[in-house]
């Protein structure tokens, strides 16, 4: 077995998308961290560790800003096993709306603190509506979308793994002119592994050279599609409302919504995306043992 049992980890590798992946992608509040793809491109990131608990139950170690954590997908275990969890951990991040409203009774009577974690909530918006950009509140976006349009030749095209050299090229622009790496790591892994991951997305170029591309997958149980990466060379004006607006446009009908991540407290990137008019949130909560 790739996945050992509690209390012995491993760590994340390619051999446990079969366990892995069929769980993951079953969760029903379809939050954008908790699947295969994003638990193994961010592996390293987060020093990502995972183990069965009783009823293959799945447990997340992972360590960040000097203090570790853990996470648990597919529900809470009893108050022994959560206690030990919290003895070799400091946190519990990531826990469900579902979970939550299931078991805040049990954690506070056992004298655990829950608080929602709105830095991490994952933003959810209308498919129709971002593929339309209906009303006046959108009018600031059709406008950007038709300034592209307007000045630039376009070619729209379904990712593929011939693909990848010119995501790769546009991917390497992006970094140049942000002038840091950010998540070049997973980014640039994840198209390397787009068609073993099930990744999908759109591959678009101006003027006939690669200039954006976007990459996701299906969430909660497929009603929703998560944006895991968007690059593109902001040389061209209106560039990412396009490519928000277009892609959203050509994804299939049956996503009801397309899930565009957290803004992990940056007020710039929570503004940004609070001008696409979200229809709610993918609530996290995060618990620690009472003080």
């Amino acid at each position: 077995m790739n996945i050992p049992n509690y209390p012995d980890f491993a760590p994340v590798n390619l051999n446990m998308r079969t366990d892995l992946h069929p769980r993951l992608s079953m969760l029903k509040d379809g939050i954008s961290e908790l699947t295969f793809a994003g638990i193994y491109l961010f592996r390293n990131t987060y020093s990502y560790r995972v183990s069965w608990l009783p009823n293959e139950t799945l447990v997340i170690f992972g360590e960040k800003d000097g203090e570790r954590f853990f996470m648990l997908p597919c529900g809470i275990p009893g108050p022994e096993l959560l206690q030990d969890l919290f003895a070799r951990r400091d946190y519990l991040k990531n826990l469900s709306e579902t979970d939550t409203a299931a078991s805040r009774i049990l954690l506070e009577q056992n004298g655990y603190t829950v608080e929602e974690d709105r830095n991490n909530f994952d933003y959810i918006y209308l498919r129709k509506d971002l593929a339309t950009l209906p009303g006046k509140n959108y009018h600031k976006k059709r406008n950007l979308v038709n300034a592209f349009l307007n000045n630039y030749e376009f070619e729209q095209r379904p990712m593929r793994k011939g693909s990848v050299k010119d995501a790769i090229h546009v991917l390497d622009a992006w970094r140049e002119a942000k002038g840091e790496a950010g998540d070049y790591a997973a980014s640039r892994e994840a198209l390397e592994l787009m068609e073993l991951l099930n990744l999908k997305g759109h591959l678009y170029y101006v003027d006939g050279r690669p200039a954006a591309y976007t990459l996701g997958e299906a969430l909660a149980r497929g009603r929703s599609f998560a944006i895991h990466f968007e690059k593109a060379i902001d040389s061209y004006k209106g560039i990412y409302q396009f490519v928000n607006q277009s892609f959203a446009a050509a994804l299939p009908k049956y996503y009801t919504y397309i899930n565009r991540e957290q803004d992990l407290g940056d007020p710039g990137l929570r503004q940004a995306k609070m001008t696409y008019r979200p229809s709610g949130f993918v609530r996290k909560y995060r618990v620690r043992r009472g003080k």
